[in-house]
């Protein structure tokens, strides 16, 4: 039994999807690494995994992650290499 149990933190108020449950949760109610989150109301919470997939989309379309360094062979920290 640890002598020191960690407890979730948040405010009132802030909603988190579950990515384990697939269920919206009013604070953060589990593990930090089963949430997303905070947002603001219930349904952005519920869109969650909507609004990550449109993110991610946009930066792996967004030229400005794929451009290429100097002319010297070198490459931006945003390429990746």
């Amino acid at each position: 039994m640890a002598l020191f149990k960690r407890k979730t933190v948040g405010k009132p108020g802030e909603w988190f999807f579950n990515v384990e449950t697939g269920t919206v949760e009013e604070g953060p109610q589990s593990a930090g690494k089963n949430r997303m989150g905070p947002y603001a109301s219930r349904e952005e919470a519920a869109r969650a995994l909507e609004t990550a997939r449109e993110r991610t989309s946009e930066w792996e379309n967004d030229p400005r992650w794929h451009e290429r360094g100097d002319p010297g062979g070198g490459t931006t920290a945003a390429s990746g290499d």
